[in-house]
């Protein structure tokens, strides 16, 4: 008689993946956690003390599902701005993305040096990303590359908005992937409007997905308020490029409840209706929706997570605030060589 372990005993099946029970109310917990920063943020920067926010709220389900089928420390990740559900997942903490938020120096991206919302830990393999939209996609498939060349296994996988997709860097770097069948993953969270632009302003098609077939891999576009959808599309995409299959083009249909940033009103460019319908089809209730439908989840249940979620955040904003700031003498440090002092020559 084979025993089977707890995982493989609660193991439910979706579609043709396995999650155990405990899985599927982890994903449930990292989209509300990153909700809730999301909105800490913003709450800071109205109360002045957060400069800028720019936030993912409505992305959950594309970043939490697709970062869900990684491997966190192994695989290669160059996020992009609104990517918290992505750095949660890899394993970045409350407390980490505070201290980005108050430019406190233990700020594991940048020291805080960089504007907040720049996701990078080096020991998770989180690559650093730049301001410029769509830089990130070229540097993705240069790393996938290399580790191509160096016979390892590791996938990279990159995120964009659809407004990237009008860069020259998509192309070449979709371009670059497909010549060399790298282990890449391009991931577009299409909410459907870059800043101010709607997508149908900027491209003459319906689906982003449709633009892979020109580097000559597949494409797919998924309900990007389904984190289920979102994760067994990257999960395929993973499988791809680690068989050496090549790269993958996932479009994850989406919605940004919010403004584009806390500098934006976009009460100039959409409609209040619009909005309100897509509330409605927010991916945390629905995802709460089929917890409870499958009983995973019972009221009980989820007003204990949104305590423990709010008890994390609370905790992780009071922390980064009483971190003291950086030292003045201090902005210089890791930007240019600095010379040993005569003490440390002597030593050598």
């Amino acid at each position: 008689m084979v025993t089977k372990s707890p995982a493989q005993t609660n193991a439910r099946k979706v579609g043709a993946l396995d999650l155990t029970d405990e899985q599927l109310l982890d994903m449930y917990y990292k989209m509300l956690l990153a909700r809730a920063l999301n909105q800490r943020w913003w709450m800071l920067n109205r109360l002045g003390k957060a400069p800028f926010a720019i936030t993912g709220d409505g992305h959950e389900a594309c970043q939490v599902g697709t970062a869900y089928a990684l491997r966190p420390g192994r695989d290669w990740v160059v996020p992009y701005y609104r990517d918290m559900g992505v750095a949660l997942v890899l394993g970045m903490t409350a407390r980490e993305m505070m201290l980005g938020v108050f430019a406190k120096p233990d700020d594991p991206a940048s020291g805080g040096r960089q504007m907040s919302g720049h996701y990078s830990h080096s020991r998770l393999r989180m690559v650093s990303l730049s301001s410029p939209v769509g830089v990130q996609i070229p540097r993705a498939a240069g790393i996938a590359f290399a580790s191509k060349l160096r016979g390892e296994d590791d996938v990279t996988i990159t995120y964009f908005g659809e407004g990237a997709t009008s860069k020259g860097d998509f192309h070449e770097g979709l371009n670059f992937a497909g010549v060399h069948k790298v282990p890449c993953i391009f991931v577009c969270e299409n909410n459907q409007y870059a800043i101010s632009e709607h997508q149908s302003k900027q491209m003459a098609i319906e689906n982003v997905s449709m633009r892979a077939a020109s580097y000559g891999f597949p494409g797919v576009t998924v309900d990007g308020n389904d984190v289920l959808a979102c994760y067994r599309a990257a999960v395929e995409a993973v499988r791809r490029a680690r068989a050496g299959e090549g790269p993958t083009l996932i479009e994850c249909k989406t919605y940004r409840l919010v403004p584009h940033s806390s500098d934006d009103d976009d009460r100039r460019y959409r409609r209040r209706e619009e909005v309100e319908q897509w509330k409605s089809r927010d991916p945390i209730l629905r995802f709460k929706a089929y917890l409870e439908e499958h009983e995973l989840l019972n009221a009980k249940k989820n007003e204990a997570l949104h305590k423990r979620v709010a008890k994390e955040v609370d905790e992780a904003t009071e922390f980064a605030e009483k971190a003291p700031y950086a030292k003045p003498e201090d902005a210089l440090t890791k930007v240019f060589v600095e010379e040993p002092t005569a003490s440390a020559k002597r030593r050598r």
